[in-house]
């Protein structure tokens, strides 16, 4: 009897209501790290801010709404997607990084996890529905998908829910640049086995660099003097640092996935990559084409949704690939036989890539 393949019956994505553009920023007071202020106005603060990330408006969460909830929202719309009898589970694994934050707070909330909160909230009784989190940076969403995978490979299951959600906008600090980066979101997947099929995960690789400067993420004081003697901790990154580290490790991941799976660049018809900023994105899209010695980089091969949606975690891959199978993104499309590159990179430093055919 042949392994069965790992295959995406259904997908789902929740979208934040609230659109927050780059103008909501101009009245905020902006501070260096040392706590001192910018020499020039927040016009030209937000200007250079969407040249250089491509990021023209992001989506929060309303008040009410917390990770958890939006992780249920994803899920449900997936499993309705697949027609999926939430009961037949047997995992639900949610990737996250900061758990469940309320409107107004800063501390986080995982406890019972956000699985088991996503289980109860689909009413799923059946208590072998395993549910559990999963922290892993941004790369979280696509880790979730190869222990899902490996269940499946090794008949542990047939079955499994895999979602990445976050608020990551109500961890950042107000006196910080990058909160224009943070956006809130969810994206689920229903991954089935299926036999006598060419379509499934072909391959995956994931790497840790821990002896990098594990820092360039990390969560401290705000740089307002006043407000870091309150104490309360927020979401900092080192943007430069995450740029240099990504763009030396990640074309080498991708290409030896590549590898892994006998497969040249030319054989992929899209790269889904975490959508952290534009100009990330596009430069290491050109650093993987590089190595195969092409300039010339298929057109439409990236679909980007960061000028809408922001940054939003772990849910940017699941997010954009519901999109896509939804035909919602113009002049984008998945078709059958397709094989689609998926990336992701971050938490100092984590980095995933798997090849999926469809």
């Amino acid at each position: 009897m042949s392994t069965p393949r790992s295959v995406f019956t259904g997908t789902g994505s929740f979208i934040p209501e609230e659109i927050i553009d780059n103008s909501y920023f101009l009245q905020h007071d902006f501070k260096k790290p040392d706590g001192s202020a910018y020499p020039h106005n927040n016009a030209d603060l937000v200007e250079k801010f969407r040249d250089t990330t491509g990021i023209e408006s992001r989506r929060y969460a309303l008040s009410r709404q917390r990770a958890s909830d939006l992780a249920a929202l994803a899920a449900q719309e997936a499993l309705e997607n697949s027609h999926t009898d939430p009961e037949t589970l047997d995992y639900i694994i949610v990737a996250h990084n900061f758990g469940d934050i309320h409107h107004g707070s800063h501390y986080t909330d995982i406890l019972p996890s956000l699985a088991t909160r996503v289980k109860a909230a689909l009413k799923i009784h059946h208590p072998e529905c395993v549910a559990y989190d999963i922290l892993f940076g941004c790369p979280g969403w696509i880790e979730g998908l190869i222990q899902a995978n490996s269940y499946i490979q090794t008949g542990r299951a047939t079955r499994c829910l895999i979602i990445g959600a976050e608020t990551l906008s109500r961890v950042a600090d107000p006196f910080d640049r990058d909160q224009l980066l943070y956006a809130d979101g969810a994206g689920a997947v229903v991954l089935e086995a299926r036999a006598n099929t060419p379509a499934g995960i072909l391959t995956h690789k994931t790497r840790t660099y821990a002896l990098e400067p594990a820092n360039i993420f990390c969560m401290d004081t705000s740089f307002d003097p006043d407000t870091a003697q309150q104490g309360s901790l927020y979401f900092k990154m080192q943007g430069r640092k995450v740029f240099e580290l990504v763009l030396t490790h990640v074309p080498a991941l991708v290409k030896d996935t590549l590898d892994q799976a006998r497969l040249h660049i030319l054989d992929i018809t899209k790269i889904l990559i975490h959508q952290a900023n534009e100009k990330m994105s596009l430069a290491v899209l050109q650093r993987i084409y590089h190595l195969y010695g092409i300039k010339n980089i298929p057109s439409h091969i990236m679909p980007l949704t960061t000028s809408w949606l922001g940054n939003s975690s772990v849910a940017t891959v699941p997010t954009l690939l519901d999109l896509l199978l939804k035909k919602q993104l113009p002049q984008q499309e998945i078709l059958p036989g397709d094989k689609v590159m998926l990336v992701s990179m971050g938490a100092g430093i984590n980095i995933n890539a798997m090849i999926y055919q469809f």
